[in-house]
C-alpha cells in the first residue's frame, strides 16, 4: 500500500541544502599574532589552554571546517604553517559557520620551535595523531593544558612536528576505512578533550 505523502516544508524538500546563514565577510575573522598567544599561555586567567595545531591542511574546505569544530569544543587558537597550509578565505570563513570569527587562526615560522616553546614554556602537554601511536585515544588523558596536532591527509605530520609530541596517538576503526578526513578526527579528538575535562570538573 503506498504511503501517503508527507508535506513538503522548507526542511524536507528533495535536493534543497538547508541555506548557510552565517557570513563570508574576511574582514569578520578573529586575529592573534604568535606573541598574543604566548601571552595567553603565560597568563591564561582561569582558563584551561586547549589548541588545535594543523601541519599542513591545503583544503580550505578542511580548514574551514576544523575551525568550526575547534569553535564549538572551546579551542583559543588553531595554529598552522606559515607555509604549506590553506590561507583564511572566504571560503574557509562560510564553511567554518561562524567559528572563524571567533577562533583565531595563528600562523606561525617554525612549527617544530613553537611546540617546543609551548611545552617547555608554558607547560602545554602536545598530542600527535598519527598511524604508528603510542596508544588510542581514549587510552589518552587530555585534561590540563593541551594542544592536539593534526597533519595533512595522506602525509601526516612532517617528521620535526610529529618529534616536538609528548605523545602519538590513533584513532580506533571498526569498520573497513582506514583513516577519517582530517576535520573529522580534529572533531573527535577535541571532543574526546571536551569530554574528559567535563568529567574531571564535575567528579
Amino acid at each position: 500500500m503506498p504511503r501517503p505523502r508527507r508535506q513538503k516544508t522548507p526542511g524536507n524538500r528533495p535536493r534543497e541544502a538547508r541555506t548557510n546563514v552565517h557570513s563570508s565577510d574576511i574582514r569578520k575573522v578573529a586575529r592573534c599574532t604568535e606573541d598574543t598567544l604566548y601571552s595567553f599561555l603565560e597568563n591564561p586567567e582561569g582558563v584551561v589552554p586547549l589548541l588545535l595545531i594543523l601541519d599542513g591542511v591545503q583544503d580550505p574546505h578542511n580548514l574551514g571546517a576544523c575551525i568550526r569544530s575547534a569553535e564549538g569544543a572551546g579551542v583559543q587558537a588553531v595554529v598552522v604553517p606559515r607555509h604549506k597550509s590553506a590561507p583564511v578565505t572566504e571560503t574557509v570563513v562560510r564553511v567554518s559557520c561562524g567559528g572563524a570569527e571567533h577562533v583565531p587562526v595563528v600562523s606561525v615560522g617554525n612549527m617544530a620551535r613553537f611546540l617546543k616553546k609551548i611545552r617547555e614554556e608554558y607547560g602545554v602537554r602536545v598530542i600527535g595523531t598519527a598511524d604508528q601511536s603510542d596508544c588510542e585515544l581514549y587510552e589518552c588523558e587530555m585534561t590540563g593544558p593541551l594542544a592536539i596536532a593534526l597533519g595533512a591527509e595522506g602525509e601526516g605530520m612532517r617528521r620535526l612536528t610529529r618529534e616536538n609530541c609528548d605523545e602519538l596517538i590513533s584513532i580506533p576503526m571498526a569498520g573497513h576505512v582506514e583513516c577519517l578526513n582530517v576535520s573529522n578526527a580534529a572533531a573527535v579528538c577535541l571532543f574526546e578533550a571536551v569530554r574528559q575535562r567535563m568529567m574531571q570538573e564535575f567528579a
